[in-house]
């Protein structure tokens, strides 16, 4: 990959300055421990410095969710044909209902499952116990819902700290309800954020549904499976449709629009192809070891980046796919050189700053750049290191990376660099606007999307070109 153009104004210096000079505003040992998650991007370098996946800096303000977030509303929450049920109390419990807008197919209540199961823990339970209460729960649900295929339990933080035995309740209702019934141990004080619940919950598809099932189809040299999209604001139904377009038989969806039967005959597929390489790359690799299925990573953010990845996929298949792939690239160019042309006289030279969770900070880079605007700082809330390490190439030298960036360090680089836009979630979204910063919830697409595939590059073209080019910006006096 060639290294990004340098950005004007924005060099390892000035940025190691502006570190430094954040850092002092905080005590000494915070100082010490919030330094190497900072640092001024050096591409050439062949592992990122920023340390990632540490405890939270107590004090420090972290915008983190907890194993359970990590459980719930990322990897089961949009299986959309099973009954998930939260066991605890109702505070997390309620965010057991659909909140990140993983878009699902099916009738809600009698094929699709988007509602708010939970056992809503109150004290007697903590004092003996919500075992009794639980195998209650599953067995109303079941029978309030019979056409699911299946329940998930997933446990919130009181649940480990009292003991309850959510594993043999869920072997004693599997075998009562004759239906699968798999149990999460996700309670939300494990790990150091919400990345350990995607680890928890790849596990407990490993070891309770992966190979339980067969594709009812019989299997073909182009069967492949998309890994770690969840179907944000529709993102699956756009890049879906460009595989099956360029030849390939998508045979399960993980876990976005998610069937679990489908998601249990994914070991007979030839290739996984990942998009959240935080939150599956466990399960891929499970399957490489096991099964001997290779996995690919993609990205279908921007018209540069969805012709690279197509070109990737089809080096791994014969010349009908890679021919079919051409052709496809070929038949939207046309449509995608419209949208840069549209766009991009408004756009270019801005520059953006992202603050976002697992793939995003990176993956979005391209299609920024696809429509002229410069990245000068990205982060992770809870990346690890191989992440940072596949972030720094896409950055141009002298940028910031940030790892589990605070409020007040992130305000602090907003003010100095003065980006055009700031790409983040909820929590940093009116701190921004208020200050008139033009700001894109890059979470869930700020109620919009698909921003994925070509049919989502011209959704997200047109938002970014709203939030920044909006003309209330100039009734809002900023701080700064």
């Amino acid at each position: 990959m060639a290294e990004r153009k340098p950005i004007k104004g924005v060099t390892i210096e000035r940025t190691e300055k502006l570190i430094d000079e954040t850092l002092a505003h905080m005590p000494e040992k915070a100082q010490k421990k919030r330094a190497p998650h900072v640092g001024a991007n050096e591409p050439s370098v062949s592992s990122c410095a920023v340390k990632s996946n540490r405890k939270v800096v107590p004090g420090v303000m972290s915008q983190r969710g907890c194993a359970y977030a990590g459980a719930k509303g990322v990897v089961w929450g949009p299986i959309r044909d099973m009954v998930h049920v939260s066991h605890g109390p109702i505070g997390c419990g309620v965010y057991s209902w659909g909140t990140r807008r993983n878009l699902m197919q099916g009738t809600p209540g009698v094929t699709s499952f988007p509602l708010d199961f939970t056992s809503d823990f109150q004290e007697r339970d903590i004092v003996y116990g919500g075992d009794a209460k639980l195998e209650k729960l599953l067995r109303e649900a079941n029978e309030l819902f019979p056409l699911n295929k299946g329940l998930s339990i997933l446990s919130e933080c009181p649940v480990g700290l009292i003991g309850d035995d959510i594993n043999a309740v869920a072997k004693k209702m599997e075998k009562e309800l004759d239906k699968l019934v798999v149990p999460c141990n996700c309670e939300g004080f494990r790990g150091v954020s919400q990345s350990l619940g995607h680890h928890i919950s790849n596990d407990s598809i490993r070891d309770h549904i992966i190979g339980k099932y067969e594709f009812t189809e019989k299997a073909g040299p182009y069967d492949v499976a998309l890994i770690g999209d969840y179907n944000i604001g529709g993102d699956v139904w756009a890049a879906k449709p460009i595989l099956e377009e360029i030849g390939l038989n998508v045979k399960s969806i993980w876990t976005g629009d998610g069937e679990v039967e489908k998601i249990a005959a994914t070991h007979t597929v030839k290739l996984n192809l990942i998009h959240c390489y935080r939150s599956m790359n466990y399960m891929c690799k499970v399957m490489e070891e096991k099964w001997g299925i290779p996995w690919l990573e993609y990205n279908f953010f921007g018209p540069t980046k969805i012709e690279e990845s197509l070109r990737a996929i089809a080096e791994r298949f014969d010349d009908k796919i890679k021919k079919n792939v051409e052709k496809v690239i070929k038949k939207y160019k046309p449509m995608m050189k419209e949208i840069v042309d549209e766009y991009k006289p408004r756009l270019d030279g801005k520059t953006a700053m992202l603050f976002v969770g697992g793939l995003r900070p990176r993956h979005t880079v391209g299609a920024y750049e696809d429509l002229g605007i410069q990245i000068t700082g990205t982060g992770y809330e809870f990346a690890h290191q191989d992440d940072y390490d596949r972030t720094a190439p896409e950055m141009a030298k002298g940028t910031l990376i940030y790892d589990d960036v605070s409020e007040f360090e992130l305000e602090k680089y907003v003010e100095e660099f003065k980006p055009d836009l700031v790409g983040s979630g909820i929590k940093e979204k009116y701190v921004f606007q208020k200050s008139g910063i033009p700001f894109r919830q890059m979470h869930s697409w700020d109620y919009s999307g698909p921003y994925h595939g070509y049919e989502g590059f011209k959704i997200f073209a047109r938002d970014i070109d709203m939030a920044i080019n909006s003309p209330t910006w100039g009734l809002v006096k900023s701080p700064f």
